[in-house]
């Protein structure tokens, strides 16, 4: 599984984990059923620590987006993905949302703001 660490950017590793094993569920990526690498095998893959490991997988079982077989491992389980999408949706209007006051208090015109997206979509 391709899982990018970003030491340095402030966000928990665990965080960082759970963040992308979740949107690779969402996006179908990962398939129900599908097993995930043991939490040896990916804390080996990432040279981390297998406590973070564990805690990623513990957060995202509670999430019920993978579930544990006892001394098999764990797999991709089937979560409500609507509702997932929509929690994230409402996240990113959030973040949408202080995004367009910053630009307001910085003199950003609304077309200067979507001339920045479309750049940055692209």
């Amino acid at each position: 599984m391709n899982i990018s660490i970003q030491s340095k950017s402030g966000t928990p590793i665990y965080e960082q984990i759970e963040k992308q094993i979740r949107e690779k569920i969402i996006s179908g990526e990962l398939a129900e059923g599908e097993a995930l690498p043991s939490i040896r095998g990916l804390a080996a893959d990432l040279k981390i620590s297998v406590i973070t490991i564990k805690r990623a997988y513990e957060d995202l079982e509670k999430e019920h987006m993978i579930y544990s077989v006892q001394g098999k491992g764990f797999y991709v389980d089937n979560p409500a993905l609507e509702y997932m999408k929509e929690k994230q949706t409402v996240g990113l209007e959030e973040r949408l949302g202080t995004w367009i006051e910053d630009a307001k208090k910085g003199g950003i015109s609304k077309q200067e703001a979507v001339d920045m997206l479309d750049i940055l979509w692209n």
